[in-house]
């Protein structure tokens, strides 16, 4: 269990990170047009699988993900399963309006849960057996 001022630096850091990787997202999107938008739904999936543990976020800010169950670094298997929420979160934005306020309904669903965690896991987290660690 993490105590509660690590947990809501954790969480701070946690939203950064996310941030992060959610800039490459548009980024992706933004330069190569509706190809960019698959390639980000890829890139969201797998990438806490890039690093061993860390997407491009997370690296920058010193967390990994770790699959709880094996005790080691999260896998490509393990960042699916973890983002497949957001990644169909991500979705809805190919619906003008109703599907931004879906998506952005939905990224605050899963924020919500990471405050009112004992643990900081989001739906990902429990789906994937995994956990967010300060490296």
């Amino acid at each position: 269990m993490i105590n509660n001022q690590s947990k809501h630096g954790n969480i701070f850091f946690r939203s950064i990170a996310k941030l992060i990787d959610l800039l490459i997202i548009a980024a992706l999107w933004k330069i190569f047009h509706e190809g960019g938008f698959f390639i980000g739904i890829f890139y969201l999936l797998i990438s806490d699988g890039l690093f061993k543990g860390c997407s491009i976020g997370k690296k920058f800010l010193r967390l990994k993900v770790i699959n709880t169950d094996r005790q080691s670094k999260a896998d490509f298997r393990d960042s699916i399963v973890r983002n497949l929420p957001l990644a169909l979160s991500v979705f809805f934005l190919l619906i003008p309006i109703i599907g931004w306020i879906i998506c952005v309904a939905l990224f605050a669903f899963e924020f919500t849960l990471i405050v009112g965690d004992p643990d900081a896991k989001r739906l990902g987290d429990y789906m994937a057996k995994t956990s967010v660690i300060e490296e």
